[in-house]
C-alpha cells in the first residue's frame, strides 16, 4: 500500500496528521494531503477531497473527528481507495462495516507511526 491520502493534513506542526505523514514519507509511501485548504505539506500538493485526486489511492488515513469520518470513509469507497485507517480515538463502527463490505482493507482506533515502532 504505497499511496496515503491523509485526510485532516494541513501545516500545522503541532498536529499529528503533520508527524505521522512525515514518517509515511520517510518510510517510502507517497502521501497526498487532503485538507480544506489544499495545502501543500512535505512538498506534496493537497486536495481539498477525495474525489479531488487525480491518481489512485491505496489508503485513506482519517485524521477526523469520529463525528465526521462516516463522510470520509463513503469517499474513500467512492473513489476505489484499498483500505481505509482511522486514526487513534476516531472510532465509526458503521463506517467500518460499510468500507469492509464494500471490500477495503480497514483498521480503526490505531497509528500507522506507532505499528512501525512495534515492528522495529
Amino acid at each position: 500500500m504505497k499511496t496515503w491520502a491523509v485526510v485532516g493534513l494541513g501545516n500545522n506542526p503541532e498536529r499529528a496528521a503533520f508527524g505521522v505523514a512525515k514518517l509515511l514519507q520517510d518510510k517510502g509511501h507517497e502521501i497526498i494531503p487532503v485538507y480544506p485548504r489544499a495545502e501543500v505539506v512535505h512538498g506534496q500538493i493537497g486536495y481539498k477531497n477525495l474525489g479531488d485526486i487525480p491518481t489512485p489511492v491505496d489508503v485513506v488515513d482519517c485524521f477526523v473527528n469520529s463525528s465526521l469520518v462516516g463522510k470520509v470513509v463513503d469517499q474513500a469507497i467512492a473513489i476505489g481507495a484499498k483500505a481505509v485507517w482511522l486514526q487513534l480515538d476516531v472510532i465509526d463502527e458503521n463506517a467500518i462495516a460499510r468500507a469492509h463490505d464494500a471490500g477495503l482493507l480497514t483498521v480503526m482506533d490505531r497509528c500507522p507511526a506507532i505499528e512501525y515502532k512495534n515492528r522495529s
